[in-house]
């Protein structure tokens, strides 16, 4: 267990991200998947294909949240350094899984894998694999840290793997539609904010002209009953009749 608090943080590790030779689409699917589960996701970044970068990252990570995902870097390649670097962070040893030997030459049908292939049993020492039904490669997890392929495809099953092994969470959201601009109901809004640190509130200005609201307010919590209380406070602060809707 870490000591950052219940929740996830995500890694993206890849030259070919920070340079736009690839447009990442892991780190909005894994956005995606955490909110479907109620998950908080605690911090997400990109990092490029170094050791010192991923071992910084990861550290930070495990800091702030329970789970660390990360995605890309562990092929058989000079630049797939994310399980030496996760090793690194955590303290331990990359060693060569004996399980992970035997499902690379399985997948090469009887012929000797090339040197590089082997690589992909490559694990900081103590990490476990998490079955993935249905393809040759598991999950390959340590303390808390899920070390997922970059590929899009892949880092998708794998993420669904994962998910399984993390305790879904509850979320209660109310929506408020506004008249108001953000300047109109700071006031309102910041003193129902502040008076209730433990609410998450997010105010969002119109950005096209296709919709009736000018301001779109969001007031979150795990329970429905700080929810209810913060809308009922927000509501008596808000400007006269700029109240459009509450979803």
């Amino acid at each position: 267990m870490t000591a950052g608090r219940q929740g996830a943080a995500g890694i993206i590790v890849g030259n070919e991200v920070l340079t736009a030779k690839v447009a990442d689409s892991n780190g909005p699917y894994l956005i995606r998947k955490l909110r479907e589960r109620a998950i908080p996701l605690l911090g997400l970044c990109v990092v490029p294909d170094e050791v010192d970068a991923i071992v910084e990252a990861v550290v930070s990570a495990r800091r702030r949240a329970s789970w660390v995902v990360t995605s890309g870097g562990i092929g058989p390649t000079h630049d797939d350094v994310t399980v030496r670097g996760v090793a690194l962070a955590l303290g331990r040893r990359v060693v060569r899984l004996p399980a992970m030997i035997d499902i690379i030459k399985a997948a090469w049908k009887g012929e000797e894998p090339p040197p590089a292939a082997l690589r992909l049993a490559e694990a900081p020492e103590g990490a476990e694999l998490l079955p993935l039904p249905g393809t040759h490669f598991p999950v390959l997890a340590c303390d808390g840290v899920f070390m997922l392929p970059g590929v899009p495809r892949y880092f998708e099953a794998q993420l669904d793997v994962v998910l399984t092994r993390l305790p879904a969470g509850t979320v209660a959201l109310k929506v408020l539609y506004l008249s108001a601009t953000e300047p109109e109901i700071a006031r309102a809004l910041d003193g129902v904010a502040m008076a209730m640190p433990h609410v998450a509130f997010g105010s969002y200005p119109r950005v096209g002209p296709e919709v009736d609201w000018r301001v779109k307010v969001t007031i979150e919590h795990e329970q429905p009953e700080p929810v209810a209380e913060a809308l009922t406070r927000l509501v008596a602060a808000l400007p006269a009749g700029c109240l459009l809707r509450v979803e």
